[in-house]
């Protein structure tokens, strides 16, 4: 099985999860797209961890790729200095030892769809003239907003999920944070009571790459973690969705 989180596919279909399986050479899979904007990685890998969890699959890919510099307008200085692109996978597999996925909260309301989202190309409001004339297939927020929503939601699911798992902040090894803005992480690791050590933050060198920021984060990270290390992921996003997971390491360095 393949997963892809994105809000920027190639094409409206065929999926991009399909196109992907294509290219790779993977032909006894089925693959899907999933959309949930910044959170989508969360999304998918809590999808990927329930279909490992049926006992049917053994490997799970999950891609979180975004080509955001496709729906930037690089006249609105608001958006464009935020976002950047980029393609990440992870492959989960079943495993008997205390260490992977343990905990998740998922969220989504649907009240904040109009403070952060694309106005038009879909089938509400198709692709016109006058939409593109509008400039309304970029992104578009309401900055303040969505901070107030972002920094209060991380910082409270990040916060019930070690609690509901007993992990204290001296216990977790990393908060890996979505990378939204560098206020918006500052904020949340303050509410969280951490010190800047225990967040893992990428964002001056990637920018916001939506679904392909938390992975991004592991992979630079990779070396420094071990096996059992806990790890809290946390993200909120368009729609708006949000949520953390809590894992286990799974694997020392090679």
């Amino acid at each position: 099985l393949l997963i892809t989180a994105t809000i920027t596919p190639d094409m409206l279909f065929p999926s991009t999860s399909n196109i992907i399986a294509y290219k790779a050479g993977l032909k006894n899979a089925w693959t899907f797209d999933l959309l949930a904007a910044c959170s989508g990685f969360l999304f998918a890998l809590q999808t990927g961890t329930a279909f490992i969890e049926t006992g049917r699959y053994r490997k799970i890919i999950i891609v979180g790729a975004d080509k955001m510099s496709s729906i930037t307008d690089y006249e609105d200085r608001t958006t464009c200095p935020l976002f950047g692109d980029a393609g990440t996978a992870v492959l989960l597999e079943s495993t008997t030892e205390d260490v992977g996925v343990v905990d998740h909260i998922l969220h989504t309301d649907g009240s904040g769809g109009k403070l952060l989202y694309l106005k038009a190309g879909g089938s509400l409001h198709p692709t016109s003239h006058e939409t593109v004339e509008r400039k309304e297939h970029f992104i578009y927020q309401e900055g303040k907003a969505v901070f107030k929503f972002a920094v209060s939601r991380m910082a409270d699911v990040s916060i019930e999920i070690m609690k509901r798992n007993n992990v204290s902040n001296e216990e977790l090894a990393y908060l890996v944070p979505h990378q939204a803005n560098m206020r918006i992480i500052e904020a949340v690791a303050r509410r969280m009571g951490l010190i800047r050590e225990k967040v893992m933050i990428n964002i001056q060198r990637y920018g916001n790459t939506t679904a392909a920021t938390i992975p991004l984060c592991l992979w630079e990270w990779e070396k420094k973690l071990r096996k059992g290390d806990k790890l809290v992921l946390s993200a909120f996003g368009g729609g708006f969705t949000w949520g953390a997971i809590y894992l286990k390491w799974g694997y020392d360095p090679v």
